[in-house]
């Protein structure tokens, strides 16, 4: 269950900027709670249920890149346009299963240096190969990699706090829960 509703804050952080119109922030929930979700495919024991797990997950995220597009943007959608993130974002699902399956503080770093990273270097290389923005030469690549550095901080940034978050806030709960239980046990008077 704790899975979908990590779905749906990456779902929601990306359209509630747009019906706020608050979207120069380029702050969204999408790397740590697909990092997350997919830590918690090995609560699924078959092969079957984790390969429905991701359907949902890249379900979820199509259909919120199709309302951008179409409604958001008011562009037309076209499927081969979004492929290469879709791609991504199963990649991190998948990272986020291996690496974080057992999360320590030194894999949560690294999961969501490693998924805003390579969403800022392949999202921004397929903007320079298939697009008229930049020339496609070597200083077109690299323009393309400089005019994108702000939102790949602001993404780091926000990749970082959601997966801190996520996998942090309950290991605080269960230390704070024990250190509850280990007061009343030393407060408790012996039998």
């Amino acid at each position: 269950m704790s899975a979908y509703l990590v779905l749906l804050l990456a779902v929601l952080s990306r359209i509630l900027p747009h019906a706020f119109h608050a979207v120069n922030w380029n702050f969204t929930a999408v790397g740590g709670s697909l990092l997350f979700f997919g830590s918690l495919l090995k609560e699924t024991a078959s092969t079957a249920g984790k390969l429905f797990r991701l359907s949902i997950a890249l379900l979820a995220l199509m259909a919120t890149d199709y309302y951008l597009t179409v409604y958001a943007f008011g562009y037309p959608f076209h499927v081969r346009g979004y492929l290469v993130t879709w791609a991504w974002c199963m990649a991190v699902c998948l990272l986020g299963s291996q690496l974080l399956a057992k999360p320590t503080v030194l894999r949560v770093i690294v999961g969501a240096l490693a998924s805003a990273t390579s969403f800022f270097l392949i999202s921004n290389f397929v903007v320079w190969a298939s697009g008229e923005l930049y020339p496609h030469t070597l200083a077109g690549l690299g323009t393309c990699y400089v005019a994108a550095l702000p939102f790949y901080r602001n993404d780091l940034v926000s990749t970082e706090l959601v997966a801190g978050a996520l996998f942090g806030l309950p290991v605080l709960a269960t230390k704070i829960v024990e250190t509850i239980h280990a007061a009343q046990d030393d407060n408790m008077p012996a039998a």
